[in-house]
């Protein structure tokens, strides 16, 4: 290529972005590569920011008036007084899958990458849910119980309900730090925050206001709130912006002395642009000097929204690399590991009845799909105005890759905040702030839901089991207050590691419940006799597996198997001065990678697999476990002789004036059971329960067969049964509080 042509070249692009030459200076990529300078990205308007601001203020209010519904009581600041309703319960449960994460990670990923990279987060969060309500969320319901450790506390004991909070509130803090990214990433945009961290401490701030005060009814009103906005704003954007937007970039219309991938006459791309002959090769079809625009050429046949086998073919997208196996994992991931999300079953628990809760989890998982999978789709849109092509592209002079035929300048670099900015300036300003405010909402509405939900089993199933007195019945509310604060400092604190990657957070914190807690979570519903031991040693071995594969597996960032084939090579350092392969100069000035080549490493990253392998050992331990103890009695199943490992056992209640026995729960029995709290109960205090333990036991044995014929038993899965409980119910026996004094 002449000196000549490559000023021609560089001149056509800056006039192409509308900068002068005298104006535009210099960066690398036009030194090196002769591509112009990225454009300058605009601000956005301050109406934006304000807009965002009054929503978060309005949030915070409702948030803060329900504290009068809380009325100082632990049930209602967990669980809602177990009184929320189908109509609440649809818009809470999707607002707590439909993140930051699902929507603005999703389109993110999807811009960088492409369609399924990103749509595999609602696609995974949407299915965990649906998953939820057809095998959990009726017997979470009907457990009667306030936290999700509560669970496992009743089936396994102490041990495994510390262990397994502590697995929990870990998986929940990445989750809360992933939203505080999202919600960061938005603030220090509106209102130009250099400092990212500074935003996701401020995010953090709002946050923590009202969520403190009201729990899970703050939790609940301000999701529904924020979910009758956010939503129909974000679904508005979505399909507005498909079908009236160019749905991905076209062919690119390329530079002087480009080459186009077919010849004239063929009626392609060479004809749409009405291409000449080269100069140097006349039988091929090169770019016409006489058009007005140029671009970089980096589409030479044109993108697409969706390559429809991109989850079933490992070279869908070639000439670029697929993380096929890494979105199969994540949508198993997100799809189970959420089965344990504090947060889903806290709603469980709030619901009025078991049928609700499932009702509610199977459409909410519904409406995740719906407005989370078209976000998908922007990704492309975006590409075309902040994409290699655009006036905004940035590429990386030092890097090479042979199937691109680049000997430099290989490595777009993705803009930050693409998506934020064509919400901005490209979307009509009224629906471009609208989908703002939804995104911002639900983070709000996730990582509120997220603090509630570490501060209540922390003060719950772990506090409680100390010695010291700090936490009883009389002050565990205040306890869950106080809690939430340091866990949304740890998770700022998160969340600053990585203030630019939305959607990365979401995939950690699952990835850490899947390992652990999953497994013995339906061992508590789908066995005969769940074991404290099989559960232990899952949990255990999850965790061991999780963190021996971590560090053993390749891993370099990339997230893509070693496939072969040059799509899975990794770019090179710059290669050569010579001009790439698609551009018309004499044949001795074309790079020629057989004479000097691009070194190139092969991509070899085996995340999901570390993922994928922890859950299969803890099942595998579970179930051996299970197995080994099968046929023993419940008192004789290893471990259980210490008192640590020993399953919860429910106190019978006496019956109420119509003969109906008050369904049991931890809230009744676990005081009585935790030592810390025992240790406060009084000698009278303990003969008034032994005699009323035995008045309840003798009407029980005395009540007449006909009187007690109408009595109802839940069983597990929430189904009626008319057998009499007497002699089946456990007998609160003198032995009991023997062992206790």
């Amino acid at each position: 290529m002449t000196l000549k042509s490559l000023l021609v070249a560089s001149l056509a692009l800056l006039l192409a972005v509308g900068v002068s030459a005298e104006d535009a200076g210099t960066c690398p990529q036009e030194e090196v590569c002769l591509i112009p300078c990225p454009a300058e990205n605009p601000t956005p308007a301050i109406g934006y920011g304000i807009a965002v601001a009054v929503f978060a203020g309005v949030s915070c209010l409702i948030g803060l008036l329900t504290i009068f519904f809380v009325k100082g009581k632990a049930e209602n600041y967990f669980v809602a007084g177990r009184s929320l309703p189908v109509w609440i319960l649809i818009p809470t449960l999707a607002a707590q899958s439909l993140d930051s994460n699902a929507l603005l990670g999703n389109v993110d990923l999807s811009y960088k990458f492409h369609f399924w990279d990103g749509a595999v987060l609602p696609i995974g969060l949407g299915l965990s849910l649906i998953l939820n309500g057809i095998f959990f969320a009726r017997h979470v319901n009907n457990d009667n119980v306030l936290t999700l450790p509560d669970i496992y506390a009743k089936r396994y004991g102490k041990t495994v309900e510390i262990l397994l909070s502590c697995v929990t509130i870990t998986s929940f803090l990445f989750l809360l730090a992933g939203n505080l990214v999202g919600m960061g990433v938005i603030i220090g945009y509106l209102f130009q925050i250099d400092n990212d961290i500074g935003a996701i401490w401020i995010s953090m701030a709002v946050i923590l206001i009202y969520t403190v005060c009201g729990g899970l009814f703050s939790v609940a009103y301000t999701d529904l709130f924020q979910s009758a906005i956010g939503w129909v704003g974000c679904l508005t954007l979505a399909f507005w912006s498909i079908k009236n937007e160019p749905r991905a970039p076209p062919p690119s219309i390329g530079f002087p002395d480009y080459i186009y991938p077919d010849l004239i006459g063929e009626g392609g791309i060479c004809d749409m642009y009405s291409g000449v002959p080269c100069q140097n090769n006349a039988t091929l079809c090169c770019y016409n000097p006489d058009n007005e625009l140029a671009d970089n050429g980096a589409y030479p046949f044109g993108d697409l929204p969706k390559f429809p086998d991109q989850m079933t073919n490992p070279y869908s997208l070639t000439p670029f690399p697929n993380a096929i196996f890494f979105n199969w994992a994540t949508i198993f991931v997100l799809g189970f590991g959420n089965l344990a999300a504090l947060d889903f079953q806290a709603r469980c628990m709030a619901s009025k009845t078991a049928k609700m809760a499932t009702v509610a989890c199977i459409v909410a998982g519904c409406l995740t799909f719906l407005v989370g999978i078209p976000f998908g789709y922007l990704g492309a849109i975006v590409r075309y105005y902040y994409g290699p092509d655009s006036v905004y592209a940035t590429f990386d002079p030092d890097t090479c890759s042979t199937i691109l035929g680049l000997p430099t300048c290989g490595y777009w670099v993705p803009e930050s905040g693409a998506f934020l900015q064509y919400l901005t300036h490209e979307a009509p300003s009224f629906i471009g702030g609208w989908c703002l405010i939804g995104i911002f909402a639900a983070s709000m509405s996730t990582a509120d839901g997220a603090i509630l939900a570490m501060g209540t089993v922390l003060s719950n199933n772990i506090l409680r089991h100390f010695r010291c007195n700090c936490v009883t019945h009389d002050n565990l509310l205040k306890a869950a207050r106080l809690s939430t604060i340091p866990f949304g400092v740890i998770a700022a604190l998160i969340a600053s590691t990585r203030p630019n990657q939305t959607g990365y957070l979401l995939i950690v914190a699952f990835d850490i419940s899947l390992a652990a807690a999953v497994v013995p979570l339906f061992g508590c519903f789908y066995t005969k006799v769940p074991r404290p031991a099989a559960a232990f040693a899952s949990t255990v071995t999850g965790v061991v597996v999780r963190i021996i594969l971590e560090f053993t597996l390749p891993k370099d960032s990339f997230l893509l198997l070693p496939y072969s084939g040059d799509e899975f090579l990794n770019f090179g350092p710059a290669a050569s001065a010579k001009a790439p392969v698609f551009v018309d100069v004499p044949a001795e000035d074309v790079w020629n990678p057989a004479e000097e080549p691009c070194d190139q490493v092969r991509f070899s990253d085996f995340t999901g697999a570390d993922s994928l392998g922890a859950a299969f050992a803890s099942l595998a331990v579970f179930v051996l476990f299970q197995f080994l103890e099968r046929g023993k009695p419940e008192e004789e199943s290893w471990l259980c002789k210490r008192r640590a490992f020993r399953p919860y056992k429910p106190k019978p209640k006496p019956p109420t004036e119509d003969g109906q026995i008050p369904a049991h729960s931890v809230k009744d029995f676990g005081w009585l059971q935790n030592f810390s709290v025992r240790q406060t109960l009084s000698k009278s205090n303990r003969d008034a329960l032994r005699k009323a333990a035995a008045d309840a036991n003798a009407d029980l044995a005395n009540a007449d067969t006909t009187e007690r014929s109408g009595v109802i038993s839940k069983s597990a899965d929430g189904a009626s049964s008319d057998e009499s409980p007497a002699e089946d119910a456990p007998k609160f026996d003198d032995a009991h509080f023997a062992e206790e004094e």
